[in-house]
């Protein structure tokens, strides 16, 4: 990442600013499936669902792993495009482009290809979570796991926009619109607003339930970990508002954070989800 930093220096300083956010957010996501990898076999085929800026599954591409980066550029998310050319323009420039699909999760049709697939703060932009899961599951190989981290709504806090949320997406959006469209925290906010999903913990397990050969698993230690990078990422920490990134730099300086992993997965604001390949995959 540092050398395609170097491109966006020379050729589009204006992107910089994006370019270290989404820099950002590929080390993270790095870090986020690092043990996963390391039971991986050289070679193995990773899926990427909404692979955005494309810099992890080039970076994975690089690290000897067969990676196809599923990504269309959806609403909310045009500002994409020409970073993504320059992505590429290194990726080719350095042997480690991604086999790319430019479509959407639903219309994946793809049987028993993939060893593992990740995906990092993209389940709760998808139209349709239900068809994603078993098409996604459908994609991998008996044994493999599709692990995924996302906001859970049931929660009430919307992370991208830093507000409460107030039961139901329409009654958050009438009371607090005007934030909402006004915000600054991104290129398209309306867009942006547009494509959330609410997605819920409960939700995913009722889906879940009508597929076979599919299970599902949650890692209540995310919230943890996510509070952690408060303290060591000043990007992300830049989003919250000020009162709550002092709150949070104390709990993470008193290790009072770690209490949080008792909290059951469907009261936390964060999934962490594993969706493993049991068996053949069939809607019931």
């Amino acid at each position: 990442m540092a050398e395609v930093r170097l491109l966006f220096v020379d050729v589009a300083p204006a992107l910089l600013s994006l370019f270290d956010s989404y820099a950002a957010e590929a080390a993270f996501g790095r870090r986020y499936i690092a043990a996963d990898l390391e039971r991986l076999v050289p070679g193995a085929r990773i899926l990427e669902v909404g692979a955005g800026s494309l810099l992890l599954s080039c970076q994975l591409m690089r690290e000897g792993f067969a990676v196809t980066a599923l990504e269309p550029v959806s609403v909310g998310f045009s500002h994409f495009d020409e970073m993504r050319r320059l992505v590429l323009e290194k990726a080719r420039a350095l042997a480690c482009c991604p086999e790319i699909i430019d479509q959407a999760a639903e219309v994946l049709a793809v049987d028993q290809r993939f060893d593992y697939a990740f995906s990092v703060n993209v389940m709760e932009h998808v139209d349709d979570v239900a068809l994603v899961l078993k098409n996604v599951g459908r994609s991998m190989r008996v044994g493999a796991s599709y692990r995924f981290t996302c906001p859970n709504y049931l929660f009430p806090y919307e992370p991208h926009f830093d507000i409460p949320t107030l039961f139901s997406k329409r009654l958050t959006e009438r009371l607090l619109g005007e934030k909402i469209f006004a915000s600054s925290r991104m290129g398209d906010p309306a867009g942006t607003w547009q494509s959330l999903n609410w997605i819920t913990v409960p939700q995913l397990k009722r889906y879940v339930r009508r597929l076979t050969g599919l299970r599902l698993t949650f890692n209540r230690s995310m919230l943890v970990s996510t509070l952690a990078r408060v303290a060591s990422d000043p990007d992300f920490a830049g989003r919250r508002s000020p009162a709550l990134r002092r709150l949070l730099m104390m709990m993470v300086r008193w290790r009072m954070h770690h209490l949080f992993g008792g909290i059951p997965a469907a009261l936390q604001p964060i999934m962490d989800c594993r969706l493993e390949k049991i068996g053949e995959c069939q809607e019931i």
